[in-house]
């Protein structure tokens, strides 16, 4: 048995802002309304929903022109990290998301770690791009470079 809501944000593999979407119970109730993503289908807030769209899509524009933005700085940047090596420049510990997300905001740039995709931490020097999944469904490239540190 389906539960109708009605999206306040988008969700992957799910729909946009503002679409009516059929979901399993538990994973409306127990997900998607306690995190503010998503309302029940009630006549109310279906009426409402038709209030709401235009509110919704000015604030989708406006997350998609800030993460525009963030992604423009987040392209032209070139990042190093300083890690100390051993036998066949092999890292001590890696480079993760975590540190990313540390460094870039030292470069003033503020995002969630979750948002750097990286497929595993990096384990050995050289040169990489990273996706960066920005909110809004824009994506920007972080390139990077992993050194030896000076003993």
């Amino acid at each position: 048995m389906a539960m109708q809501v009605i999206l306040t944000q988008d969700v992957d593999n799910l729909g946009k802002a503002g679409e009516l979407v059929s979901v399993r119970p538990g994973y409306g109730r127990n997900y998607l309304v306690p995190r503010g993503l998503a309302v029940t289908a009630t006549v109310r807030n279906k009426n409402r929903l038709d209030h709401e769209k235009a509110l919704i899509e000015k604030r989708v524009a406006k997350e998609r022109a800030v993460a525009n933005d963030l992604a423009t700085r987040i392209n032209g940047m070139t990042l190093q990290f300083e890690r100390q090596t051993g036998e066949d420049e092999k890292l001590f510990g890696s480079v993760t998301s975590r540190d990313v997300a540390e460094q870039l905001k030292r470069a003033n740039v503020e995002i969630d770690h979750r948002w750097v995709h990286l497929d595993q931490p990096i384990k050995a020097l050289g040169k990489y791009e990273v996706p960066i999944r920005l909110a809004a469904g824009v994506n920007a490239t972080l390139k990077f470079w992993v050194v030896g540190k000076d003993k």
